[in-house]
């Protein structure tokens, strides 16, 4: 049996992993974690997926108890402005297409809407309630959409059937603080020291890592949540790291973390928003008390000095005292995320750039899939093989999907837009993008595997970034209408019921901190 498992760092990835085993093998695993106390987490991933709420269900874990440990506060979807042009904005939220007479609401748009109205408001109620600032929750506590609410037990993010309406923002060290507690409460052992050392035995396996302080911490199985630095899967065991670079540039961030003691008055976003900048996008993600903001860039086409510049005069114009994070980013994935008897989650196995949240997904994914084909004393190739295709493929549908924001983007106005427009493309993009002018991507369409985003995802920024079909379907001119037009006006009736009854966002969240 596989007895022991020792996780090498902290931080969401180390803690949501620790966090995890514990939830799902009580004492019949021990598991022990070591972090130092002189690294500093990155905290760049504070807004998530809808399919989080797989992980705190499996935890045990209401929102009421730890979002106002965490600063914690709703995301319908992500604003995306200027990425189309100057001025315009959409958005990408987390909610299905309605259909009629077996075409959705978007291909129905194309051939009866109004254009002009944009898309994502003639199609989703989400937009509306993200522009009147909404919660999705009464004050009360119940859902708006009541039927998709209650616990989900212990299910995994794959297994997602319905569309959850909202996803969460907060303070990733704020989570990994709260995880800490519960873990140890539960018996994770905890070792605050510095690894000096990985221990490999004759096999070339890891057999232990040396502490400053603690000795050597002997496991069966060890997880890497070293970060970018990869102490264990790429600096002890040698797993080459693939490049995504050639279709991803951006490869630095700069973060600020902006108060905002004037929520009550502004009010509080229930959306992550993702501006296009000359070499890059910002990042505004709201938090209670605060907002978490940031410049993701390429310095082929930007210098560090100037992406901070530019980030404080758009996000904390004359808070000059506020601390600026720079952060290197290694854009890609190693060719293997599980080798021997390490795992690597979280930075150590993969990171593309925050543009669509995916952090903690791939962390959430990575410890799913662990726990899954979780081994014992043979050590079966095939669970491992089953492990790292599935990373893989997640991986490599999101660089595919991201790549798709850049090339399907109007914007050719700066040096770096206008070669997003002359890159390489990932194998298959090109040919969905082909299909994508003549009529919607759908689920065969799309990229197949399993990566986070369904159909739904795909025609929304197709259609917000502008790379549209040239016409509508053919066949829908041979279809009467009229269910069509009364499911797009019933839409907009239920998003104009919905606003008049929800509270705003911040005044749920404050109900929660009270």
């Amino acid at each position: 049996m596989i007895n022991s498992v020792v996780i090498v760092g902290g931080g969401t990835a180390g803690w949501m992993s620790a966090s995890y085993l514990k939830a799902a093998y009580g004492d019949r695993i021990n598991v022990t974690l070591v972090e130092s106390d002189r690294v500093a987490t990155i905290g760049v991933g504070e807004a998530t997926f809808s399919t989080v709420r797989h992980f705190f269900d499996y935890l045990g874990l209401d929102e009421r108890e730890w979002m106002p440990e965490c600063s914690g506060s709703y995301k319908l979807g992500i604003r995306f402005e200027n990425w189309r042009e100057p001025g315009q904005h959409f958005y990408h939220p987390f909610e299905r297409l309605r259909t009629s007479d077996g075409y959705t609401l978007a291909d129905w748009w194309l051939q009866e809407g109004d254009r002009s109205e944009p898309f994502d408001r003639s199609c989703f109620i989400t937009p509306a309630l993200c522009e009147a600032k909404r919660s999705p929750r009464l004050l009360d506590g119940s859902l708006f959409a009541g039927g998709l609410d209650g616990s989900l037990g212990r299910s995994t993010l794959e297994e997602q059937r319905a569309q959850f309406p909202y996803a969460y923002h907060f303070d990733a060290a704020l989570l990994a603080k709260f995880l800490t507690k519960y873990g140890t409460d539960r018996g994770v052992r905890h070792v605050v020291d510095d690894v000096t050392q990985v221990g490999r035995d004759e096999r070339g396996w890891i057999s232990h890592v040396a502490t400053r302080e603690h000795g050597d911490l002997t496991g069966d199985l060890f997880i890497d949540c070293t970060g970018f630095k990869g102490m264990l899967i790429n600096e002890t065991l040698e797993e080459p790291f693939e490049s995504f670079q050639d279709v991803l540039p951006n490869n630095r961030a700069v973060a600020l973390r902006v108060p905002q003691p004037d929520q009550a008055t502004t009010g509080m976003n229930p959306y992550t928003t993702a501006t296009a900048m000359d070499a890059g996008w910002i990042w505004n993600i709201p938090l209670f008390g605060r907002n978490g903001n940031g410049y993701v860039y390429s310095d082929e086409f930007c210098t560090p000095e100037e992406a901070e510049r530019t980030l404080r005069a758009h996000v904390a114009p004359g808070q000059d005292d506020l601390e600026a994070n720079h952060i290197r980013m290694r854009i890609g994935r190693n060719r293997r995320s599980w080798v021997n008897n390490c795992v690597a989650i979280g930075l150590s196995s993969a990171f593309v750039e925050p543009l669509e949240s995916t952090g903690i997904f791939f962390i959430q994914h990575g410890i799913e899939q662990l726990v899954k084909n979780f081994p014992d004393e043979r050590w079966d190739p095939a669970l491992a093989d089953d492990y790292n295709n599935r990373v893989a493929e997640v991986l490599d549908g999101v660089k595919e999907f991201l790549v798709l924001h850049y090339k399907a983007a109007q914007r050719e106005d700066t040096p770096y837009w206008k070669e997003a427009k002359t890159r390489a493309l990932p194998d298959g993009l090109a040919e969905r993008l082909a299909i994508g002018t003549s009529h919607l991507l759908d689920e065969r369409t799309i990229y197949q595997p399993y990566h986070g985003f369904e159909q739904y995802s795909w025609i929304t920024m197709m259609l917000g970034l502008g790379h549209e079909p040239e016409r509508p379907r053919p066949s829908l001119a041979h279809i009467d209408p009229t269910n069509a037009r009364a499911e797009l006006a019933r839409l907009r009736a239920d998003a104009d019921e919905l606003v008049a009854a929800l509270p705003s966002c911040y005044e749920y969240i404050a109900s929660l901190n009270s």
